[in-house]
């Protein structure tokens, strides 16, 4: 049976329901976004969309002036892009345009950009993301232009030993969160500038900040800005501990293991760490382990380790000075974290306690505190100078003029301290009057000149 509508009244309201219907389905349909981020390094600027579910996009360049437009399909955004601190990247302004099916964002650029989008996956403390990055113009000019060829620098007489000091996750990747909200980006990056102006107040060392601000570095970037930018002696990384029970407290230091972790602490901490590019979003892998250059590194990489584990005594001594180690222990830790496999660098690892406890959150929110940590690990610092020092450097002045002294650590034999000063076990036996090999914790030897 057919039915028949004779009123005009009737058939208005009848149209009118039904379209008032249809547009109740589309807005019930549409993602609401309601989270904007920014975060500018020095290569790039990323836009951050965090999405309640997946949302389909399309990001177009246009010119002449220079635009990026993001379309966001079945997306309303309820966010005030104005809040955006932008004023140091490429884009000039930003504009949101509403439409019925879909929210316009437009960025105007101060200049050409090389741009990428990602829409990420949900991984702790993230749901789903729309990553949205700018590259710089001026610095992917400078990536393809050919390097011009340096004339070789002739050694200096006095060369300053070089701090390479990274301050841990950053941008994305915010690392822990304490009971009170602090973030632990935030945190570790307050004491890494403190040890920085610590170091280069320092006669015969010089800091290099990994990243100086709030955006994210990858694992393998990192290693690279330290060792081949700036030619790194030591690299110093810079975290804040967390753990599921509040009473967990204590500072500790890890360095690289490549036959297992020592603990099931260090191989779960390691973990955590090693998962900060997937994080923060970050698109490239580690190259292939199984190349011949990777076997010779890991030849050249048992040096470096061993000087590693050397440095994290001597900071772990210097902190113990000034804080609670984990349970009380002075022993460096071991596990393969990926930001300290440099074959030819001193790498360590420093959590400076656990942001998780409420009193430790209050104090590495502290400035004192902060403070005495850095100074702690810049002693430590230069404990391994003074016992380590390279060719041509102050260091190594300074003990041809003066001579040196060692005090004996847990686990130290006399052939290999006679190794680290380059000097005869049987010179430093004539210059401390010993007649054997026998040596005790805490003793200090005088080191002959070489």
């Amino acid at each position: 049976m057919t039915t028949r509508i004779h009123n005009k009244k009737t058939v208005s309201v009848f149209f009118f329901t039904l379209a008032a219907l249809c547009w109740s389905s589309l807005a019930l349909a549409q993602t609401t976004i309601d989270s904007v981020r920014l975060h500018r390094a020095p290569d790039h600027t990323r836009i951050v969309f965090d999405l309640p579910a997946p949302v389909d996009h399309k990001l177009d360049k246009l010119a002449n002036p220079d635009r990026v437009v993001l379309d966001l399909q079945d997306a309303a955004l309820d966010f005030d892009v104005k809040t955006l601190d932008y004023a140091s990247s490429p884009i000039a302004n930003i504009r949101v345009g509403k439409h019925t099916d879909k929210t316009r964002v437009v960025l105007d650029m101060k200049e050409s950009v090389r741009t990428r989008t990602n829409l990420l996956k949900p991984i702790e403390p993230h749901g789903w993301r729309l990553v949205v990055d700018l590259f710089d113009k001026e610095l992917q000019t400078a990536k393809t232009d050919k390097p011009k060829p340096q004339k070789p620098v002739e050694p200096k007489a006095q060369r300053l030993m070089i701090v390479a000091i990274d301050a841990g996750h950053g941008g994305e990747d915010p690392g822990a969160r304490g009971p009170s909200g602090t973030y632990e980006k935030t945190i570790v990056l307050q004491i890494a500038k403190k040890l920085e102006a610590l170091v280069n107040d320092k006669a015969g060392m010089r800091a290099v900040m990994v990243r100086d601000g709030d955006y994210y570095v990858p694992l393998v970037e990192r290693r690279k800005i330290a060792r081949e930018k700036h030619g790194a002696d030591v690299f110093v990384s810079i975290h804040a501990d967390a753990f599921t029970d509040a009473r967990a407290h204590g500072a500790s230091v890890f360095a690289l293991s490549n036959r297992g972790a020592t603990s099931a602490r260090a191989r779960y901490l390691a973990k955590i760490a090693n998962e900060s590019d997937r994080v923060a979003g970050v698109y490239e892998e580690e190259e292939d382990d199984s190349s011949l250059y990777s076997v010779l590194a890991d030849l050249q990489m048992n040096g470096s380790m061993a000087g590693s584990l050397y440095l994290g005594r001597q900071v772990l001594l210097e902190m113990g000075k000034v804080t609670k180690l984990h349970g009380n222990r002075d022993k460096v830790e071991q596990a393969g974290f990926a930001v300290l496999k440099e074959p030819e660098m001193v790498s360590i690892l420093v959590e400076t306690g656990f942001i998780s406890n409420p009193t430790e959150e209050r104090n590495l929110r502290s400035s004192a505190h902060q403070t005495k940590l850095a100074r702690s690990v810049l002693n430590g610092i230069d404990a391994y100078f003074r016992s380590h020092p390279a060719p041509n450097s102050w260091y190594a002045a300074q003990r041809r003029e003066q001579g040196d002294e060692y005090r004996i650590q847990p686990g130290d034999t006399l052939s290999e301290i006679a190794r680290q000063y380059s000097v005869s076990e049987q010179s430093i036996r004539s210059a401390n009057g010993m007649d054997g090999d026998r040596i005790m914790v805490g003793q200090v030897l005088k080191i002959p000149r070489s």
